[in-house]
């Protein structure tokens, strides 16, 4: 028996295929199905398709001197990758790229519950323990990753606030492109939680030419 699927995490519309199941012979033994059906138990399910339902993603725009600069610099980008997935920003802040002011912004964005957090920048963060890292921290942000085998995106920063994700990715809102966040916007949007392990995962096929 085979299972062919989609790529992981691919965004998929109302009415396409996503996976097709073939056995040789057409019926299967009971005991290698039997053998199967525990692999999956212990495992996990082979597919999820889950659904994506009334998304609401917040944005934080933030720049070293000016945080409406970075507003006006990527807001078209950031509308036309929402636009993607057929949905708008529920809100959007800008803020200058002060460690505090961006905690600021960063509570009263969660404070909504959004689906998901997406921190655009003009800059680059170093690691976590750059400003963006540190202001997800105190805002109450648990780290997850930091880094991913995507370009664009390898400096992506993923953080999760309860089951909020909290995401940083500078090089992955300009360019119309695919990018990191193109990856992971659909899983994170249908409420899956995406590991490290996972953005590890995402090399093999991660030049996105």
């Amino acid at each position: 028996m085979v299972v062919a699927t989609s790529r992981n995490f691919t965004w998929a519309d109302s009415g396409i295929q996503v996976a097709v199941v073939k056995s040789a012979p057409f019926a299967v033994a009971k005991t290698d199905l039997e053998a199967l059906l525990s692999l999956i138990e212990k495992r996990g399910p082979i597919v999820q398709a889950l659904p994506i339902r009334n998304p609401a993603v917040a944005i934080l725009y933030t720049d070293p001197v000016n945080g409406e600069r970075a507003r006006q610099l990527l807001e078209n980008s950031m509308g036309r990758r929402l636009n993607r997935f057929g949905i708008n920003a529920s809100e959007t802040f800008a803020s200058v790229e002060e460690e505090g002011a961006v905690t600021a912004c960063l509570q009263h964005l969660l404070r909504a519950k959004p689906t998901a957090v997406l921190i655009s920048s003009t800059t680059a963060p170093a690691g976590p323990d750059d400003v963006i890292g540190r202001a997800m921290v105190r805002a109450g942000c648990e780290i997850e990753s930091f880094l991913a085998p995507v370009e664009p995106g390898s400096l992506l920063l993923l953080g999760y606030k309860d089951q909020v994700p909290v995401v940083c990715a500078p090089g992955s809102f300009r360019p119309a492109r695919r990018s990191a966040v193109d990856l992971l916007l659909p899983p994170l949007l249908a409420g899956y939680r995406v590991s490290a392990f996972e953005i590890g995962c995402l090399g093999h096929g991660g030049l996105l030419v």
